[in-house]
């Protein structure tokens, strides 16, 4: 049989494969999200996602020596809170001596050059479990975006290098970049969670700041997943308002979303592999229904592939470990 093209010969060898490989992924590639909470000698396991804990700051930052020896380089915080530090207005977010904002000065005095990117939304503060403020049953978006704005500078006083606002509430990049740049922090980072899908991938998380919402879901700020104009709706307006990167969450149901805002802006776009994403492949992996390192290189890849300059994913000390090797 003639073939004038045959690709298999590009697949040949290991060496001829990894000549031709499109995508590469790398450590660099990474950002690992964590949690803390008050309190000393304290690492709790998160029981829907195994490997995966809540710190106190002592040791949160013996934690940092080892992701930071694996060649991590940025890290997403997230704090939890007791119900009795949480109310209405998540006031909470920006007092100075609240631990959550002691941490990321903490961490920055000890890891200068590690990257610490935040998170903005009053869910872990609430006593409603909203990322917005309720009246009347309704999450209000301009006075939530107030709130937002204090949470966001209190934040970069603190030492983010990274704001990521994840309320998916209107016009809140606009203003958090005005606020910020009014007090001198014109060299902090926003990543928009541009295109936060109202999502069932959700709920370890959740588990792991205890802040679900006391009533309803959040269908009225975060997005319908049938939903694509909308995306890059919000994508635009984010791009306007100074966005310096946009992210799609969760991940592997929208890789084609990652995609098309990768062809439309010319800033990095995010993914953020969730933590139900993390969780379904531990369970299959610890069932041995799937090999467990071949499927989460296999879906960081794909991550990547879509068109992820930046992805958010608990796997990433367990990645950087292959990708080290």
């Amino acid at each position: 049989m003639y073939l004038n093209r045959r690709p298999r010969r590009n697949r040949k060898s290991s060496a001829i494969r990894d000549l031709v490989q499109e995508t590469t992924l790398s450590v660099s590639d990474f950002i690992f999200p964590m949690f803390i909470q008050e309190g000393t000698n304290q690492k709790v396991e998160i029981k829907s996602m195994p490997g995966i804990f809540r710190f106190s700051l002592d040791t949160i930052l013996e934690e940092l020596k080892e992701v930071t020896d694996l060649g991590i380089r940025a890290i997403d915080l997230f704090p939890n809170y007791h119900e009795t530090k949480k109310d209405k207005y998540a006031s909470e977010s920006y007092k100075e001596d609240t631990f959550y904002l002691k941490a990321i000065t903490a961490i920055k005095e000890k890891f200068p050059d590690l990257v610490i990117m935040t998170d903005i939304a009053m869910d872990p503060y609430s006593s409603d479990g909203h990322d917005g403020l309720v009246e009347n049953g309704e999450i209000v978006n301009d006075a939530t975006v107030e709130i937002l704005a204090k949470m966001g500078v209190a934040q970069a006083k603190a030492g983010a290098d990274i704001l990521g606002p994840s309320d998916m509430m209107d016009g809140r990049i606009g203003y958090l970049r005005d606020t910020i740049d009014r007090e001198g922090f014109t060299n902090v980072s926003i990543m928009s969670y541009s295109a936060k899908y109202a999502s069932a991938f959700y709920g370890p998380f959740r588990d792991a700041l205890e802040s679900a919402p006391k009533f309803g879901d959040k269908k009225t700020y975060q997005m319908n997943p049938a939903n694509t104009r909308e995306a890059l709706l919000e994508a635009q307006l984010d791009f306007a308002e100074g966005a310096d990167m946009l992210m799609v969450k969760p991940a592997l149901s929208y890789l084609d979303i990652i995609a098309k805002l990768d062809q439309n802006f010319d800033i990095p776009i995010a993914a953020y592999n969730v933590s139900g994403e993390y969780a379904m492949l531990k369970a299959a992996a610890q069932n041995g229904w799937l090999d467990g390192d071949r499927a989460m290189m296999e879906v960081l890849m794909s991550i990547r592939r879509a068109g992820a300059k930046c992805i958010l994913t608990y796997f990433a000390k367990e990645a950087a470990v292959i990708l080290g090797s």
